[in-house]
Parts: C-alpha cells; sequence; structure tokens
C-alpha cells in the first residue's frame, strides 16, 4: 500500500454519505494479479476488497472498468508481442467470458475462457 488512496466523500441514499474510493490503474492491476489462478472472480470482488484495503465504503465501479479495459489492452498487446504470461496483468481473471464487457475487451470472450481454462490446467 505505497500510494496514496483517494477518498471522496459520496451521498448515498437521501441522508447519508460514503467514503468511496477511487483507485489507480496500478491499484487495480495489484489486486487483479492477487485473484484466484483459473477462476472468474467478479468485479464487485475486487472493489470491495480495495474499499476494505483503504479504510473506504465503496470503489468507484466507473473507474475499475476503465482501468479494467486499459490494463487489458495493455497485458493483451503485450502478449502478442511475445511477452510471457507471467509479466501481464491476467485481466482474464476479472472478466466474465459471457458478458458484454468480454466481447469489447482486446482477445474477446474466446480467449479469457482459453487463458482461465490454461491457467487451471498449470495448477
Amino acid at each position: 500500500m505505497s500510494e496514496i488512496p483517494t477518498i471522496k466523500p459520496r451521498r448515498k441514499g437521501r441522508s447519508g454519505m460514503q467514503a468511496m474510493l477511487i483507485p489507480s490503474q496500478h491499484m487495480v492491476s495489484e489486486q487483479i494479479r492477487s485473484a484466484p489462478k483459473g477462476v472468474f472472480t467478479d468485479a464487485g470482488v475486487l472493489r470491495r476488497s480495495l474499499a476494505a484495503q483503504y479504510g473506504a465504503d465503496a470503489c468507484c465501479p466507473v473507474t475499475v472498468q476503465r482501468y479494467l479495459r486499459a490494463i487489458a489492452e495493455l497485458s493483451f498487446g503485450a502478449l502478442e508481442k511475445g511477452e510471457p504470461v507471467s509479466t501481464v496483468t491476467p485481466y482474464w481473471r476479472m472478466v466474465d467470458p459471457s458478458s458484454l464487457l468480454a466481447k469489447r475487451l482486446a482477445g474477446g470472450p474466446a480467449f479469457i475462457r482459453e487463458r482461465l481454462a490454461a491457467e487451471r490446467q498449470e495448477g
């Protein structure tokens, strides 16, 4: 936890407030790397874990999805250039292959399924 988190107050309901973590891309990337291999983990789990880690009530879902897309582009591009899988952020662990998001990401649903299956066999 070397980064200083950005936590902003946000309305929750009619009269309540909550502390919303606005994570950095590095925070999201590190959280993805800690996800179990070969298993799809919902991004909601990632957001709750980040919020708890930094003492916030919630973590911004828009920011996380934006960074997830950026991480996917970087990781897939690196793999296409021949980088080893161990050097990229395994974004496929956070994307349901049957989701609309998977269709929009680099590699698409087929790639995500292949990577999850490969990790299950490795491990």
